[in-house]
Formats: structure tokens, C-alpha cells, sequence
């Protein structure tokens, strides 16, 4: 059994994930420092890290899928760890529960949509521009 652990492929990649995923955590926790939302208030600092996320992660995909042929641990350090780590649905989760409880119910449900459609709208759009930047540039 010695050496096992260096000849598995899967432990560059755990490690990649945890190392990327400190430096996301990192950069949204610094974030939440240098625009802190009150409890009970609209949480617009977890959306606007959510919504920028996921557009980096639009451009990245599209990048490391369509362009730019990347070593295998480029994908699993970026997308899923430093990404992952970045951005934060487990508190978008957390922030909604906390404004049920402050009875501020219509202001989660309008957090819970407004951050799904942001969401989702960053990374169709940042995937579309890229696209089209790139199909330009080629011109």
C-alpha cells in the first residue's frame, strides 16, 4: 500500500478542488468584508458574488471547452474549486431562511427568483458574449 495514494489520479484532483476552493472561499469571504449585508436585509453582496460567478464561469467554459486545450487539473482548480468556493448557494439557502425568520418572507421569495434568474442570466449571456467575442476576433 505505500505510494497508493500518489499513483490514484483522483488525489491531484481532490487537491486541486480544496486548494481552489480555499482561494474562492477566500476571495468571497473578503467580499462579504468589504460590503457587509445587515441580517434581515437584502442580501446583495451572496447575489452579486452568485451572479458574477456564475458569468466567470459562463467565459471559462466556454474558453476550456471551445478554445484552449487545458491540463486536466485547469478545469477542477477553476470551475469547481475556486468557482465552487466563490461563489455560495449554501447561503443564498441560509439568507432566505434567515429572512423568513425576520418575517421578511416576500423578501426572500423575491431573493430566492431574482438570484435564480440572475444566475442563470449571467452565465447564458457571459457564454453568448464570449462566443461572439471570439467569432470577431477570428474575423
Amino acid at each position: 500500500m505505500p505510494g497508493s495514494l500518489t499513483r490514484n489520479p483522483q488525489t491531484a484532483v481532490v487537491g486541486v478542488v480544496a486548494l481552489g476552493g480555499a482561494v474562492g472561499a477566500s476571495a468571497r469571504y473578503g467580499a462579504a468584508l468589504l460590503w457587509p449585508t445587515a441580517t434581515g436585509t437584502f442580501p446583495w453582496t451572496t447575489l452579486v458574488v452568485n451572479v458574477v460567478g456564475c458569468a466567470v464561469i459562463g467565459v471559462f467554459m466556454v474558453i476550456i471547452s471551445e478554445v484552449w486545450a487545458a491540463h486536466r487539473l485547469v478545469r477542477p482548480f477553476f470551475g469547481t474549486g475556486v468557482l465552487g468556493g466563490f461563489t455560495t448557494f449554501s447561503t443564498y439557502a441560509v439568507d432566505i431562511e434567515r429572512l423568513v425568520s425576520k418575517d421578511r418572507a416576500g423578501t426572500g421569495l423575491v431573493y430566492l427568483g431574482v438570484t435564480l434568474l440572475a444566475a442563470l442570466a449571467a452565465v447564458w449571456s457571459a457564454v453568448w458574449l464570449t462566443r461572439r467575442a471570439l467569432a470577431w476576433r477570428q474575423a
